[in-house]
């Protein structure tokens, strides 16, 4: 699998009217983990959902990119069969469909007609992961996330990352409502995954799964943009001093979006 290259490029979204993001640049490379912090309100969901094709935004300009190809042309389940994953930070509840047929009807569908996996081998990968991730094997027949807590849906995320191995892997505030221990084997599972051939846009409030994920690049995003970037330690800076203080440092009074330094 060739390490993907995604790009962003001066990326204006509004919904319903109002702008939300606001000329945000990223660049992805295959092996890069890149973490998006930020205050409540800045624009960080609303970049995951935009690049995975959320119909209610809007993109007003800007491109995106996946080695070369256009992402905004492509439909969600295009987004989906090129390696684009998003882990969900509220997933949602699927009745009547348990894990493992969800999870194989997905797999087929991005292998295609003609390349399905086989059974056994379904079976052994999936045993695999959840073990990994110590989850207990009936979880594999229970209905999608239906009755699961909110630990448990998020772990139930990483284990959907884990089978479908994307090419890049957007993770929305998977650490929300995380305990510690659950925290550690979110990290465990997302750093099994870290290859040459794939990258992370890791999206959290708060420096602590940081502390688990290493990441290779930070960004700050504030009023509906990236205004700082930089290594681990800005991520430790962060958890020391707050938002506060970088909002003072780059004159902005008021972080969230539509509003102006």
């Amino acid at each position: 699998m060739a390490a993907p290259h995604l790009k962003i490029e001066d990326l204006h979204v509004s919904v319903d009217g109002k702008p939300i993001l606001q000329g945000v640049n990223l660049e992805i490379k295959g092996g890069e983990v890149h973490a998006i912090m930020g205050p409540n309100g800045t624009g960080k969901s609303t970049l995951a959902s935009v690049l995975m094709g959320h119909p209610k935004y809007v993109v007003e300009k800007g491109r995106i990119t996946l080695d070369g190809q256009d992402v905004l042309e492509m439909s969600v389940d295009e987004r989906a069969r090129a390696g684009l994953f998003l882990a969900m930070q509220y997933p949602a509840e699927i009745a009547g469909v348990t894990n493992a047929d969800f999870l194989r009807s997905a797999i087929n569908a991005r292998r295609g007609e003609g390349n399905e996996i086989s059974l056994i081998k379904f079976i052994r990968q999936l045993e695999e992961k959840m073990k990994l991730l110590d989850m207990d094997p009936a979880f594999a027949h229970r209905y999608v996330n239906e009755g699961f807590s909110g630990g448990e849906k998020k772990r139930n995320e990483i284990l959907q990352m884990m089978m479908l191995e994307p090419r890049v892997a957007i993770l929305d505030e998977i650490d929300s409502g995380l305990d510690i221990d659950a925290l550690k084997i979110v990290a465990k599972g997302v750093n099994a995954m870290r290859a040459p051939e794939r990258a992370f846009l890791i999206i959290t409030h708060y420096q602590r799964l940081l502390n688990y994920i290493t990441p290779d690049h930070v960004h700050v995003m504030m009023q509906g943009r990236i205004v700082k970037s930089g290594g681990p330690e800005l991520a430790e800076r962060l958890e020391a001093e707050g938002y506060d203080a970088l909002k003072a440092e780059l004159g902005i009074e008021d972080a969230t979006v539509g509003q102006k330094a």
